[in-house]
């Protein structure tokens, strides 16, 4: 049975836009979804930058997505936390996305005796900030972490991401492992569509990649649609033991469908 779709997330990287580029059909989409007033989010598992920062770079692209429209890993990390609790205090590995985040949930960062470790997204990681995470861990701090990707895109090739310095200190701190916010957990997914006033039963994920977009898509019990401008071929579907409800070869074949 095919649903009436009311509400749409889209993840950015590999959807909306590669690198600096919008990928064809993205401005339309995004233009289509205003001019209809459906209720959307732009999600990222990206917590370097702010909502705004963000909307800055898809508007160099040519894509206007106003700032409150987009949701972070930082923002839905702050969420969690903030409901966890309340005007806690954390350390902070991590860029003005993440920390702007924790600030504005009413979070205090601090060294001393911090309730969280939280690791985000940097574009440097200071062997010192990790090696002060794994004190604080070791000594009763809780770790949380805003994603589980080990690498990220650059032009030069893949950098080592978030997934693969939590590893690194769950390694150094005998085995204790982050809890990530980010997808593929679920969680993110239904903090945005409580964000939008969204029900799953109406709402379409859009994302480039099955291992984090389509399976949190399926377990938040989304429409799934699976496009090929990104990080995924037709021929890798087969690999995964869980399908997309569909597949397009970009967004741009789903402009019709708002």
């Amino acid at each position: 049975m095919t649903r009436t779709i009311e509400s749409w997330l889209t993840d950015m990287d590999g959807v909306l836009v590669h690198e600096e580029n919008a990928i064809p059909g993205a401005a339309e989409f995004i233009a289509r979804l205003r001019e209809r007033e459906r209720p959307f989010l732009v999600l990222t598992n990206n917590s370097i930058f702010t909502p705004r920062d963000l909307s800055a770079r898809l508007a160099q692209a040519g894509i206007e997505v106003p700032e409150e429209s987009i949701w972070t890993s930082a923002l839905a990390t702050a969420q969690f936390l903030g409901s966890q609790s309340p005007r806690g205090s954390a350390y902070v590995i991590g860029e003005a996305g993440l920390t702007t985040a924790l600030y504005e949930a009413g979070f205090t960062l601090t060294e001393s005796r911090p309730d969280f470790v939280v690791l985000g997204e940097t574009r440097t990681y200071s062997f010192e900030a990790i090696a002060k995470a794994v004190r604080l861990l070791l000594g009763g701090a809780r770790f949380i972490a805003t994603n589980p990707d080990v690498t990220g895109p650059s032009p030069e090739g893949p950098l080592p991401a978030t997934g693969a310095v939590a590893a690194m200190i769950t390694e150094a701190t005998g085995g204790r492992k982050p809890y990530f916010v980010g997808k593929p957990n679920p969680m993110m997914f239904r903090s945005a569509l409580n964000r939008i006033d969204a029900h799953s039963e109406v709402t379409a994920m859009v994302g480039d990649r099955m291992d984090t977009d389509v399976v949190a898509g399926i377990e938040a019990g989304l429409e799934t649609y699976l496009v090929l401008t990104g990080s995924t071929d037709e021929a890798d579907i087969a690999r995964y033991s869980f399908r997309p409800d569909h597949v397009r070869q970009s967004i741009a074949d789903l402009v019709d469908l708002v």
